[in-house]
């Protein structure tokens, strides 16, 4: 390349060399080239110090262009907040840098901003909320701060339309991090939930002022589903019609909605109410008069089928958090012994813990509400363990529910959410709390006088104090739930022992395989032998007897033995007999006999 010719005053009292070697920036070997050949002519003219005149001039340029871009802000067409952003240039062209190795470089060629922090008030955790364009649509898109941290991760947002790939994730990362730092105090704070429910110390998700959703985006339906629709006084005069009817089945599912948000308040414990009968009952639509309480009751929006895993409704119970948690058609659940196991962690309140990829366990999800069910068949089985028996409601609906169940159903689809809204504004009002457990303790003291057990006293009691409330604050019709009402539907202490029902059913499979327990036969399979009230069963098929149908041997040969159901002898649970004309292991079992008071103690379950 020719170079001109330049003397001692064009190195000393010009800027011309150093400019023309400045053009050659993004060309390093031609630069280097050029350099060295005016070095060499400033040499010549004894100018010894070219090179660090030449930094010199380069560190100047970079000043003055410095000086520009600090001056540069955001230039996008609708945008929402005008940001400074430093270096980059960031219009409708794109947003882009001036690099020294290879020139400008794109972090993204269309517009987008930071326009919202969020602060969950849960877990402190920070989030930005990103503006973003393609076209003539400005679309939102929530995402946490280790997404944007990561070249690796900010990839997940090109699933939302943001135009970014491995190519320029650096740099979309480097402009989000210094939009965000140079506009720390420009950028609107808000709090932000990831759930619904009670919040210490701020109020009840989602009717505390200026809360934004931050969380799954799966859950983003259910969470805006919780809204007010429609006329208050249509739905009100709806069921002050319902509640006037005789059934008081629908009064107990519309009062265990309102329920769920005291379970926190009152420190109670998670329960299930479990609507079951026949198809035409109207058990559906008593869930969508429930779910009306407080949102869009339509299935999939507020209401949710058992089609689910156990895990999509260990999310889901933690997600409504204080609200109830609505599944309907118990009937799809495929493997019911199975899901005794959801309805413990359900009653408990709380999920599993789980560990995490940095080798530490993620926050445990818990929640504090009732589970309102529907299905055509009881949600517990014979062989249920009494845990879950006793958190469990179940009432039966051999009656319709609902004279006209269409009109219900069309009517609380169309006007619903403000119930709701209402009874947690009065919860919070002074006193209400205080008004609520006093309520709550008279009930639990009458429901512990009968033959029930603690824990179906205490949901009982919830129920029977929301109808209370609701009544007093809302209806005002005088048509509160009483304890008789619901007392029918509670269970005894005898049907919530599983060693109870595990012995009653026994005996009933000795009695109605009766020729199997002769003692002595050439052509049957002999089983054990029956004589004066006892029934002497092989230890083997004693244990096979119980593990079909699901109950623990060991447990229930211990507590048969201590309320003195079988005969044993010194150590053990079992005692030799003759079966079949052979020594063997029996278990000596004392069958109820009709003067008994345990003759038929299960016939309720």
């Amino acid at each position: 390349m020719d170079i001109k010719e330049y003397g001692r005053d064009d190195f000393l009292l010009s800027t011309e060399p150093y400019e023309f070697a400045y053009k050659f920036m993004n060309d390093p070997f031609l630069q280097e080239r050029i350099l060295s050949r005016l070095s060499q002519m400033a040499s010549d003219v004894k100018v010894r110090n070219f090179k660090t005149l030449y930094n010199a001039y380069v560190k100047k340029q970079e000043q003055i262009s410095k000086t520009v871009y600090l001056d540069s802000v955001t230039q996008f067409e609708g945008q929402e907040l005008e940001l400074n952003v430093g270096e980059w240039r960031a219009d409708e062209c794109g947003i882009s840098i001036m690099t020294k190795a290879f020139g400008e470089m794109y972090a993204c060629n269309h517009p987008i901003l930071p326009v919202l922090r969020l602060v969950n008030i849960d877990t402190g955790v920070e989030k930005l909320k990103l503006a973003y364009r393609k076209g003539r649509q400005w679309r939102h898109v929530i995402a946490d701060k280790k997404t944007l941290a990561s070249n690796n991760s900010i990839l997940e947002l090109a699933n939302v339309g943001v135009a970014v790939t491995s190519e320029n994730a650096r740099y979309l990362v480097r402009y989000l991090y210094d939009v965000e730092n140079l506009n720390y105090d420009v950028i609107p704070e808000k709090n932000s939930v990831s759930r619904l429910g009670w919040i210490d110390g701020e109020g009840f998700s989602p009717y505390v002022e200026e809360l934004v959703f931050d969380g799954d985006a799966n859950f983003r339906t259910f969470f805006e589903s919780v809204k007010q629709t429609g006329s208050a006084e249509k739905w009100l005069s709806l069921v002050r019609e319902i509640r006037s009817g005789q059934s008081a089945t629908a009064r107990i599912i519309l009062a265990g909605s309102f329920a769920s948000a005291l379970v926190k308040p009152l420190g109670g414990l998670p329960f299930f109410i479990h609507l079951w009968g026949g198809t035409e009952s109207g058990k559906t639509v008593g869930l969508l008069l429930a779910a009306s309480v407080w949102a869009n009751p339509e299935i999939g929006r507020f209401i949710h089928t058992f089609n689910s895993t156990a895990v999509g409704r260990e999310k889901s119970a933690a997600f409504v958090n204080s609200l109830p948690l609505i599944l309907d058609e118990l009937q799809i659940v495929k493997d019911k012994k199975e899901f005794d196991k959801d309805i413990y962690m359900l009653s408990e309140g709380a999920g599993r813990t789980r560990g995490n990829k940095s080798g530490g366990v993620d926050k445990t999800p818990t929640w504090a509400n009732c589970i309102l069910t529907s299905g055509e068949m009881p949600i517990t089985t014979q062989s249920s363990g009494g845990g879950a028996v006793n958190r469990i409601i179940e009432v039966e609906c051999q009656d319709r529910l609902f004279s006209d169940a269409r009109h219900v159903a069309d009517t609380v689809k169309k006007n619903y959410g403000f119930a709701g809204q209402y009874f947690v504004e009065k919860l919070q009002q002074d006193g209400a709390i205080e008004h609520a457990q006093e309520l709550f303790k008279r009930a639990y003291l009458s429901l512990s006088e009968s033959d029930t057990t603690e824990k179906q006293a205490m949901a009982a009691a919830l129920v029977l104090t929301a109808d209370q409330l609701a009544t007093e604050w809302i209806f005002r019709d005088d048509r509160a739930l009483t304890i008789g009402e619901i007392s029918e539907f509670l269970q005894t202490k005898a049907s919530v022992s599983v060693n109870e029902r595990a012995y009653e059913y026994l005996c009933e499979y000795v009695v109605s395989n009766k020729n199997r327990f002769c003692g002595q036969s050439d052509t049957l399979d002999v089983w054990g032998s029956i004589e004066d009230g006892i029934a002497y069963i092989v230890r083997s098929v004693f244990n096979r007897i119980c593990s079909d149908a699901g109950y623990n041997t060991q447990a229930l040969l211990s507590w048969m033995k201590q309320h003195g159901k079988i005969e044993t002898g010194t150590k053990g649970f079992t005692r030799s007999k003759r079966i079949n004309g052979e020594s063997c292991s029996c278990v000596w079992v004392r069958l109820p006999t009709e003067e008994s008071e345990d003759y038929g103690i299960l016939d309720d379950i």
